[in-house]
């Protein structure tokens, strides 16, 4: 199933940020797991999905992503701890 969201991928709490768009997130998250996603991902081994948000469009999901991006860290960072302050691992909720 295809489902626009944007995510964000850390190694630790306040740690390395990756903010990335998909229409699979599963697939996706496994691929940075694994290491098949090359660059930034793997060079700094950000395994954890530490925050995500779906979309209703591509489109939007692609406009969110830059948001975030072009915006400061300290931005990511309480996205992120607002629905996860421990900075755990969502991989699982999103699996299962």
């Amino acid at each position: 199933m295809k489902q626009p969201c944007v995510y964000i991928m850390s190694n630790r709490r306040d740690g390395a940020l990756y903010v990335g768009v998909t229409s699979n997130l599963v697939q996706r998250v496994w691929q940075h797991r694994s290491g098949e996603a090359s660059g930034f991902t793997r060079r700094y081994g950000l395994h954890r999905l530490v925050w995500f948000e779906s979309c209703e469009e591509m489109t939007s999901a692609i406009e969110r992503e830059k948001q975030l991006k072009a915006g400061p860290r300290r931005r990511k960072v309480a996205l992120i701890e607002q629905t996860n302050p421990e900075w755990r691992d969502l991989f699982d909720d999103i699996v299962g």
